[in-house]
């Protein structure tokens, strides 16, 4: 009996001291809640503490929402924290919504917060219009270029003044999206205008034509305006296009005539070739004449006087070739 009563004391002890560790642990949060009017009960602290929820970051948020007039179950808290979602955040985006005036329930909160948009900055932003650089500096291009119908280039800066549209936060397209359209509707309109002039006059054109696109279509923002902050003239495109057109041109010309005279000169080689194969058939028809004058001697076809007076013709034929060689001027081809 007296071990079974020392067990039992011993367990109440240990009992005792895990109580007292607890309520150690948890009533000054306890306490906090239950003074600030938003009161959470020690079992369900305790409960947090065995489920792995920081209890402090449920309080506060809670005293938070409370005292802002939202008085949000630590259930609904719990549970945003537990799937990942950042829950002072999402309680301050509450309260910021609701002295705005913007009907932001939780239950929609919880889901920007998830889908990875910061739901303080966008309740902010719906508030106070957010002023975005096209293009954005940080990408390294400082200008949006454009060329006019008389090829001249010009560089344009614009800013884009923007609210967040919290009914298309989810799913809808980022400030990269805006940016780009923008981008797209500033190159168009410059593009469109006959001259660079007509765009230095009025720059506020390329603003009005912009806008009446519907840029914010499908996009997280609602655009506001968009304002020219600074357009310059760049390089005449026109001109250095026609100028590399003329060189392609140019090296184009040359190669085909280079082509031709390629051809001509192959053509000259074949003719020479072709000369000297002719003057190689007349030597071998010539070297056959001897061999033909003597088979007419043996066959009695051609006398003796006769070969005399064709020794008198090739005589008289070599003599006339001769004078007619010295009064040819040099330089000239037989």
């Amino acid at each position: 009996m007296g071990i079974l009563v020392f067990i039992l004391y011993a367990v109440a002890a240990v009992l005792a001291l895990i109580f007292v560790i607890i309520l150690i642990k948890f009533f000054g949060l306890w306490l906090r809640a239950l003074v600030s009017g938003a009161k959470v009960g020690l079992g369900r602290l305790i409960g947090m503490w065995i489920r792995k929820v920081n209890a402090k970051v449920i309080v506060d948020s809670r005293i938070m929402l409370v005292k802002g007039g939202m008085p949000i179950h630590t259930d609904m808290l719990e549970t945003h924290y537990l799937t990942g979602g950042d829950v002072v955040r999402v309680s301050r985006a509450l309260i910021a919504a609701a002295k705005a005036k913007i009907d932001l329930p939780f239950e929609r909160a919880a889901a920007i917060d998830l889908a990875g948009r910061d739901v303080l900055d966008a309740v902010k932003t719906s508030v106070n219009p957010k002023v975005i650089d096209c293009p954005n500096p940080e990408t390294g291009k400082l200008t949006i270029d454009a060329v006019a119908k008389d090829g001249i280039q010009l560089k344009a800066k614009a800013r884009v003044t923007v609210r967040v549209n919290i009914d298309a936060l989810i799913g809808g397209a980022s400030e990269e999206t805006i940016i780009a359209r923008v981008g797209e509707g500033i190159v168009t309109t410059i593009g469109s205008a006959d001259t660079y002039k007509d765009v230095l006059e009025n720059p506020d054109n390329i603003s009005k034509r912009v806008l009446e696109k519907g840029l914010d279509a499908g996009t997280a923002f609602e655009i506001l305006s968009i304002d020219i902050a600074d357009i310059d003239v760049g390089s005449n495109i026109g001109a250095k296009l026609q100028a590399d057109q003329a060189e392609a041109d140019l090296r184009r010309f040359q190669a085909e005539a280079e082509q031709r005279r390629a051809a001509a000169r192959a053509r000259e080689q074949e003719m020479q070739a072709e000369v000297q194969e002719n003057r190689a058939k007349v030597v071998l028809a010539e070297a056959e004449i001897p061999q033909a004058i003597a088979q007419s001697f043996r066959e009695g076809n051609l006398g003796i006087m006769d070969y005399y007076r064709l020794r008198n013709l090739q005589a008289d034929t070599d003599m006339r070739k001769s004078l007619g060689d010295q009064t040819r001027p040099k330089g000239t081809d037989e």
